[in-house]
């Protein structure tokens, strides 16, 4: 069966060498072309992984002339393409120059199959990494909605866009999502786009302080207010003067503390533990839970003027689950952060990996992806990273419907859709991804409905 990823096009004037290495290579998708003109044809038609290039083509199949002509031409159009030359054995020189002018390797005649096999089988394994590193380093650039924030969902765009026109302001904003959602770096890249960006973040998380300590901790003490308090020390919010001030978890927030809470944020002035003095502080809030507050309001655990207080503005955070598309870019950007950083050279997921990324619904969000990919870089065998590295299976197949003509229109409407999000809406890039012009893909969003 022949592998579509894998194109070959060889270059060879020879009729019998082409039968022969047409016949030898019959896994891959080959195409052959016996001058530079159908070289360049070919290139252009089903731009190839690798290329197996004749130096010695017509007019003068004496004269290197021409395929190192045609070698340039090769690269300028397709300068990620693998080449590899074929010469002579009195052709070292020339094969050196074409090496020197961007070949990928070469090879001598006589031909023997297995060595230029496994020469091709080199290439591809190249071309196919770095065709995936260019493809991640897209991911970073392209889908880089904000500082931190990776991403291809309308979902999560719309919380960007949502971010951008509340960040210059100074009213305190509520972050609601479930737990590795991304809360905190959505804070900071509130901060980031603040007036107030040069100044600190302070972040504090109400749930991971025991109830003793956490009004220290926000808003320091003075000496001898306590049992081992044996010099003034400021507090978190102090600390943040001038800038962010990051209250992660508010649900968890004792109700004792809440009251004071609620002064601050009023009054814009604390008291240390143990102190009388009133001090002035400067801070933009924010504030994020993964809990209910109206739900927490209506039960009595939570004050209802403070709930107010710090909702002035909320955004909701969706779970990982419910962003089209963003789990499998967040993974590839993982995978090569990960690999990165391990001294691992894996060429990224396997087709039965992919699946159950796709499908798992992912309830720990943000934080469980990072940490499976991790593991999984860490323990896998191979060269890509399979479901069972993830520990995750994979699943039954969706069930597809019998009619074929509707099978391909679900197919053509989701790729599609996927191409739009992609490209950021942009009709002329999703026309340039899909391969159509720009009126041909106005007509298939209409028959589907697809509005952009």
């Amino acid at each position: 069966m022949k592998n579509d990823s894998r194109k070959l096009l060889i270059v060879e004037d020879d009729p019998g060498l082409q039968k022969q290495l047409k016949w030898c290579f019959n896994g891959n998708d080959v195409v052959l072309a016996k001058d530079r003109a159908e070289a360049i044809a070919a290139l252009r038609r089903i731009e190839p992984g690798v290329v197996t290039l004749d130096l010695g083509l017509p007019p003068d199949p004496a004269n290197a002339t021409e395929g190192l002509a045609t070698l340039e031409e090769i690269l300028a159009l397709a300068p990620h393409t693998k080449v590899i030359v074929v010469t002579g054995n009195d052709e070292r020189d020339n094969a050196l120059q074409a090496v020197a002018l961007g070949a990928y390797d070469y090879y001598q005649k006589p031909i023997v199959v297995d060595e230029l096999k496994l020469i091709i089988d080199r290439a591809y394994q190249l071309h196919t990494l770095e065709q995936e590193n260019r493809r991640l380093r897209e991911v970073r650039s392209d889908h880089m909605m904000l500082e931190g924030v990776i991403g291809v969902s309308p979902q999560m765009m719309r919380v960007c866009r949502t971010i951008e026109k509340v960040a210059p302001t100074g009213v305190t904003t509520l972050l609601l999502g479930e737990s590795g959602t991304g809360k905190e770096v959505l804070a900071r890249s509130i901060h980031r786009l603040s007036g107030r960006a040069d100044a600190p973040f302070v972040a504090v998380n109400c749930g991971a302080i025991p109830e003793n300590l956490l009004e220290s901790e926000l808003f320091g003490y003075e000496k001898g207010a306590f049992t081992g308090a044996t010099k003034q020390t400021k507090g978190k919010v102090e600390y943040a003067d001038g800038g962010t001030f990051f209250l992660d978890e508010l649900g968890d927030m004792p109700l004792g503390l809440q009251g004071k809470l609620l002064r601050f944020l009023q009054e814009r002035v604390i008291e240390r533990v143990g102190g009388r003095a009133e001090i002035p502080v400067d801070v933009r809030v924010v504030c994020a839970t993964n809990r209910d507050l109206q739900a927490l309001v209506e039960t009595g655990e939570f004050r209802e003027d403070l709930y107010y207080r710090v909702s002035e503005l909320t955004i909701d955070i969706p779970p990982l689950r419910e962003r089209d598309g963003d789990v499998e870019v967040l993974a590839r950007v993982f995978l090569e952060r990960f690999a990165e950083q391990n001294a691992r050279a894996l060429h990224g997921f396997s087709p039965d990996a992919l699946r159950a990324i796709a499908s798992y619904e992912w309830p720990g969000n943000i934080r469980e992806l990072e940490n499976r990919v991790k593991r999984a870089v860490i323990m896998a065998d191979g060269k890509t990273i399979s479901a069972d590295d993830l520990d995750l299976s994979v699943g039954a197949e969706d069930e597809l419907p019998f009619n074929l003509k509707e099978a391909r229109e679900q197919a053509e409407c989701a790729v599609i859709r996927r191409a739009l999000q992609l490209r950021s809406n942009n009709i002329s890039k999703a026309a340039e991804l899909l391969g159509v012009t720009r009126p041909t893909l106005y007509s298939l969003m209409q028959k589907y409905t697809i509005t952009n």
